[in-house]
């Protein structure tokens, strides 16, 4: 670097603006996208361990693409290599591979390569990159404000995860603009400066979740406000407006959000709302959509949508497009707005579709011959008897007369069906009914305005895959099936965080590795030797996507585990912590505290012991003393009779009421009924026929029996159970309660 580069790096370091001098270097500084750098999540500990693989950050300006790739940048111990895909090719991509091809050879170095706006890449720049990203040389990471399922190659996206940033919150741009007024060194926090309450939501409400766009508005306002007498700049709503005066709508001419919007366009017309087609329309004229464009999908959308319902439809349309070429923008927003209200207000029919079920037949069906008797009859009438026995319809009564049509394979084929033809009497009368139910529809379900968003994908990895598939194979039936009962109804996305409790045979963890790839999964045991036998499974697994396994007992120490400090997770997963529990309510409510605040589920497995196997139920009673049989049923049914007995004491709906002490939204319960074959051994007879279990100093069977019947009925009764069940096989019958809290 000479002394003019250097002079001019001062320059702009100095002159930098507002959202290059509060840009993030940690993912502590970092404000927003929770759902993929939240505490727990895969990308966060991907950045902190520095175990980086190729990544994609997808997502509208303004929201953090950039910023996460130089907190990587700050974070990694590897060499970090930036290229622009609108300034660079294929040569600075072969100069970029030869450095990374030698910071491996000669140090054993890895090689970061961001590519900013790695859209803009053709094929050719894209394959340059290609083998150097399957063979380790290079990870890539990308930023692109297009899809990447449309925009990336197919090899290079299967070779790397993809994580949708979205735009920020409010709360996330009122964080920012907080930062800026306290940061002393970047922001301006040195300065007396007074926002009004207006301004700041102004200015938030036009910025549209653009971090970039904020900081701008905040810049301008600050650095053209002189101070008053008392040295204080004051920003009102005025200087606000005039900072950040036009909302910056998402769109593009050619990409998704040209796509998506005219799409949502469309399926609000055939959706029959005119609220909603006005408000795409406008956005699509807002953002400088070209109007022929809309108007073709208009003329487009009269035929295939509407159809024979409003024949006149088509025309209508027509004469407002050729209405347009006289009256141009603006007046001619009338124009279109008549246009779309017509078509969101009238009938709707897709019996149009009529001909592509006919094409479907032509290029599926066996070729059926024209019927004789509709054959030209011009030329082969005499030779061939062609259109002899074709009946005139004119000539018959209204004009029609039945005869075949269709070839001979052909008939009874129908591909036109008729829709409702015709307006209703009042268009009004309809379109008022439509929003009572669709307003009925968002009030019994929140939910159902529209579905999760993924926002990632991870390549594939068969090797993990395999061995997923295969451990997963080996747990019993009744684990597999309790599994499947557990996980069928969540709705786990690939960034969610989990976490498992008492999950001692890791049945539990296997599936939830599979459905949170970007996400993280934290399970707690309660001892040494289960943790040492889970983190022996997890051996083939990388670091990252082993589940975290943390040591805890499951009462109150639970509010307090020092790994989870700050991480909350969408789905909490217990197997059987309840039983013994001091205080069910206290569980619960440490449980809940690791709740994700934007929603979250906890499911409890429960196997209730008040309904498990009666042992005296799998003797033989016709070769047992009746008296001493009746003896013995009775006081093994005191044993689950004790009040103070907190294994026992309490089952389903007890424990609904407990949970709803603890302000829980929801809680249902699902009984399953169980069976086992066990083998009974004489070492599981020691057990039972111990005075106390040694391995975990509970009362064993003998010992509850022995509270209730007399010493030689006891040593009768062990008799028996040696005699008839010794290295026998059982069925063992057992009850679980599922319930799902939220």
């Amino acid at each position: 670097m000479n002394l003019f580069d250097h002079k001019r790096e001062q320059i702009l370091e100095k002159e930098k603006p507002l959202a290059a001098r509060m840009r993030p270097t940690s993912l502590e500084e970092f404000v927003g996208q929770e759902h993929i750098v939240a505490k727990g999540r895969l990308l966060r500990r991907a950045i902190k361990a520095d175990q980086l693989s190729s990544l994609i950050f997808y997502g509208p300006p303004g929201t953090g693409k950039t910023t996460l790739a130089s907190v990587i940048a700050n974070t990694t111990s590897s060499d970090f290599r930036v290229l622009n895909a609108v300034l660079t090719g294929v040569k600075d991509i072969r100069k970029v591979i030869q450095i990374a091809k030698d910071n491996l050879g000669q140090f054993a170095k890895r090689t970061i390569l961001f590519v900013d706006e790695v859209h803009r890449w053709n094929k050719a720049q894209q394959d340059a990159l290609l083998p150097w990203v399957e063979n380790g040389t290079i990870i890539l990471i990308g930023a692109t404000t297009e899809n990447p399922y449309f925009t990336v190659n197919r090899p290079l996206l299967s070779r790397s995860r993809i994580f949708q940033l979205k735009p920020l919150s409010d709360k996330n741009l009122q964080e920012l603009i907080t930062n800026v007024l306290k940061n002393k060194k970047k922001g301006y926090g040195d300065k007396n400066i007074e926002i009004s309450d207006e301004a700041i939501r102004h200015i938030i409400n036009v910025a549209n979740g653009d971090a970039r766009g904020i900081l701008n508005a905040l810049e301008l306002a600050i650095e053209t406000t002189p101070p008053n007498e008392q040295g204080k700049i004051f920003i009102s709503l005025g200087v606000a407006e005039e900072s950040i005066q036009k909302r910056a709508v998402l769109y593009d001419r050619e990409g998704d959000y040209h796509f998506d919007t005219i799409s949502a366009f469309i399926k609000s017309l055939r959706g029959s709302d005119p609220d909603a087609a006005m408000y795409w329309l406008a956005k699509m004229i807002y953002a400088g959509e070209d109007v022929r464009f809309i108007l073709r999908r208009m003329l487009i959308f009269s035929s295939e949508d509407v159809g024979l319902a409003d024949p006149n439809a088509l025309s209508y349309i027509n004469s407002i497009a050729d209405a347009f070429d006289r009256v141009g923008m603006p007046e001619g927003a009338f124009l279109l707005s008549c246009a779309a209200l017509y078509l969101a207000t009238t009938e709707k029919s897709n019996s149009s579709f009529a001909f592509f079920e006919a094409m479907s037949a032509v290029e599926k069906e066996k070729e059926g011959e024209v019927p004789n008797h509709l054959k030209d009859a011009n030329r082969d009438k005499e030779g061939f008897g062609h259109g002899r026995g074709y009946l005139y319809p004119h000539a018959y009564k209204d004009h029609w007369v039945k005869q075949q049509y269709l070839p001979d394979i052909l008939q009874g084929k129908v591909f036109y069906q008729p829709g409702s033809l015709g307006y209703e009497n009042s268009v009004a009368e309809k379109i008022r009914r439509h929003r009572e139910e669709q307003l009925a529809a968002l009030s019994e379900n929140p939910t159902a305005t529209s579905p999760i968003e993924i926002l990632s994908f991870s390549p594939a990895d068969k090797p993990f895959e395999r061995w997923l598939k295969r451990t997963m194979s080996k747990a019993p039936q009744t684990l597999r099936e309790l599994r499947k009962k557990i996980y069928s109804p969540l709705k786990i996305s690939r960034h969610d965080r989990v976490l498992l409790l008492n999950d001692t045979t890791a049945f539990l963890s296997w599936e939830a590795m599979r459905m949170t790839p970007e996400g993280g999964v934290y399970s707690i045991v309660s001892d040494n030797s289960t943790a040492e036998n889970l983190n022996r499974q997890f051996d083939t697994c990388s670091d990252l996507r082993s589940p975290q396994i943390i040591i805890s007992e499951f009462d109150n120490s639970l509010s307090d585990i020092a790994q989870l400090k700050h991480i909350h997770f969408e789905f909490i997963i217990a197997r059987n912590i309840l039983a013994c529990s001091e205080s069910k309510i206290n569980t619960l409510k440490n449980l809940k505290k690791y709740m994700s605040p934007k929603g979250a589920t906890i499911i409890l497995a429960e196997t209730m012991p008040k309904y498990t196997q009666r042992l005296y139920e799998l003797l033989d009673f016709s070769k047992i003393n009746k008296t001493l049989g009746e003896k013995l049923k009775n006081a093994e049914e005191k044993i689950y009779q004790k009040p103070k007995d907190k294994t026992v004491n309490w089952d389903e709906k007890d424990f609904i009421k407990i949970a709803k002490k603890t302000e829980l939204k929801n809680c249902s319960v699902e009984t399953i009924k169980q069976q086992n074959i066990v083998h009974i051994s004489d070492t599981e007879l020691d057990r039972w026929f111990s005075k106390m279990t040694p391995e975990t100093q509970k009362k064993s069977y003998l010992t509850y029996l022995s509270e209730i019947m007399e010493e030689n009925d006891l040593k009768k009764i062990e008799e028996i159970f040696r005699k008839q069940l010794r290295n026998t096989k059982k069925t063992w019958n057992f009850r679980i309660a599922l319930f799902n809290l939220t």
